[in-house]
């Protein structure tokens, strides 16, 4: 359960990061939208686990920087990626976990990544 808080909390960051540089730098607007909803989620996600965190003693990761994308296309072609693989450590974490407050949470979260691939999927195969 701590190893999933921390592997969250680092792909939650990365992904509010990439979000706001998608937000601000992106050509096509449902990208930025994309980037935009990506931060607002995110973000939520990051306060309720930080809570959890702070509950079970496990010590919150250092906030790294965003990386850089040559073009749309290939900061969707990472957020497919990135919530496929998230969904599936989300949804085995909601199964599996022994702390149920971390189920719970990996549990509601899944549901929003699931959403979220869906939405880059959409996105991703509209860009050339």
């Amino acid at each position: 359960d701590k190893a999933f808080i921390k592997d969250a909390a680092k792909g939650g960051m990365m992904e509010v990061a990439m979000g706001r540089v998608a937000e601000k730098n992106a050509s096509d607007s449902e990208v930025k939208n994309f980037g935009a909803r990506m931060v607002k989620d995110h973000s939520k996600a990051n306060e309720d686990l930080k809570a959890i965190a702070k509950e079970e003693n496990v010590g919150w990761p250092a906030e790294k920087e965003a990386g850089k994308w040559k073009s749309d296309k290939d900061y969707m072609d990472a957020m497919v990626k990135d919530h496929e693989k998230d969904l599936a450590e989300f949804e085995k974490e909601a199964k599996d976990g022994s702390d149920p407050k971390v189920k719970s949470f990996a549990d509601k979260t899944a549901k929003t990544v699931r959403e979220h691939l869906e939405m880059a999927k959409e996105i991703d195969t509209k860009l050339k």
